[in-house]
């Protein structure tokens, strides 16, 4: 008989977010009349650019001539868009880039999720916590995180707190790990780090022979400018650090789907005879075997973000999210609580109230006031305590949702 792989069995039996919908599911079933406001999974409510629209269309036109057809495309990404991504992206942060070092994706779940093909079961992960939920089930299921503790901690993790006694910013390991979590703007708390402090992380994974992975999929929300949009921009980063970036955010591609990933020549890691490897090298031959590209369609309506009617169309919808966060965030603190985040970030982590578990609030503003958020401890055990807003949800749900939490603190 086939066996398995055991790792999945250390899995709790749903996703969180999958745990969430069920719940909210149930909900609705019973109330059928509720007007849920959402603001619990970070999806996007504002349409695409119309210059992805434009130039989707055009590339739809393209499939449907004989002279101007693509089929299979390479597998890490048309060098029209990769061009794109490092002249506007890096190039004026003053980060020098190889096409070659950049692998298009269908987003940066996918590849923080896959990065772990690469490398060696027996490697000692270090995250931030709480934390995004993919990070810890991607390595659990390929064996790396050992056992689940009863204070929800994996025995083969190293978890670094972040909470308000540290100002949201994880110490470094005291024990050195083969691979380091970062991802800033963070989710879920939204909080940020500046260049002296993401400095500190490159200087350590250095002496540490340890390798960052950088998630960056929030930076266009970055509006603060001591804060890194790329941890490139630090000193010595190419030689330990991998980044991921997402235009579902960016530019509204939840249901899109188009990411990159940056591998750096200079990264390398030991092979088991110690012998380095180009992390690079490993990394495209596994997107050979196991991806078969972004859609040529997609790839093109990625590239119009950068045109200049791009850039002013996405901008504007970023500018109405961060303006959604600030609404969120006065409202909050109006009403009496405690929030951080949502000044860098379209994230707002928002204290519970009266010392209520997470899951607890969650309940009294699903069933009390129709309002979906997500549960802190889900990201985490350092995330007990706290629920989890997202400032993706139109403007007049979010100044609605405002007025029902201020009325849930006074009741």
């Amino acid at each position: 008989m086939p066996l398995i792989n055991d790792n999945f069995l250390k899995l709790s039996d749903s996703y969180l977010f999958s745990d969430i919908a069920r719940r909210v599911n149930a909900f609705t079933a019973e109330n059928p009349g509720a007007s849920l406001i959402r603001l619990g999974i970070g999806d996007v409510t504002r349409p695409l650019p119309e210059a992805c629209i434009e130039a989707m269309h055009r590339a739809a036109d393209d499939l449907s001539r004989q002279s101007t057809f693509h089929g299979y495309g390479p597998e890490q990404g048309y060098d029209f868009l990769i061009e794109a991504i490092i002249k506007n992206d890096f190039e004026p942060r003053g980060i020098k880039l190889s096409n070659h070092e950049i692998f298009i994706n269908d987003g940066a779940k996918s590849d923080t999720g896959n990065i772990g093909d690469i490398f060696h079961h027996d490697n000692r992960i270090a995250v931030t916590d709480p934390i995004y939920p993919v990070y810890i089930d991607s390595n659990v299921m390929a064996g790396r995180a050992g056992i689940l503790g009863t204070d929800g901690r994996w025995n083969g993790i190293t978890y670094l707190p972040c909470n308000e006694s540290n100002n949201f910013v994880p110490s470094l390991p005291s024990e050195r790990p083969d691979i380091i979590y970062l991802c800033y703007p963070n989710n879920p708390t939204g909080t940020t780090l500046t260049k002296d402090e993401l400095k500190q992380w490159v200087d350590y994974a250095l002496a540490n022979r340890s390798i960052i992975f950088f998630d960056a999929a929030y930076e266009a929300f970055i509006c603060e400018t001591n804060i890194p949009h790329s941890i490139y921009e630090i000193e010595g980063a190419r030689r330990c650090a991998i980044e991921f970036r997402s235009f579902s955010k960016t530019a509204g591609f939840t249901g899109v789907r188009c990411g990159y990933t940056v591998i750096p020549d200079e990264l390398t890691a030991s092979a088991s005879d110690g012998s380095p490897v180009q992390l690079n090298r490993l990394w495209l031959r596994r997107q050979c075997t196991k991806f078969n590209g972004t859609s040529y369609v997609t790839q093109r309506a990625a590239e119009a973000i950068y045109t200049p009617e791009g850039k002013a169309q996405v901008k504007a919808n970023i500018d109405y999210y961060l303006e959604n966060a600030r609404i969120m965030r006065e409202g909050l603190h109006a009403a009496g609580m405690t929030v951080y985040g949502g000044k860098n970030s379209p994230y707002l982590w928002l204290k519970t109230p009266d010392g209520l578990g997470s899951w607890q609030f969650f309940d009294i503003l699903l069933k009390k006031h129709h309002i979906v958020g997500t549960p802190g401890v889900g990201f985490g055990p350092s995330g007990e305590g706290f629920l989890r807003l997202t400032a993706f949800g139109k403007r007049d749900d979010c100044i609605e949702a405002m007025r029902r939490i201020k009325a849930t603190c006074h009741d």
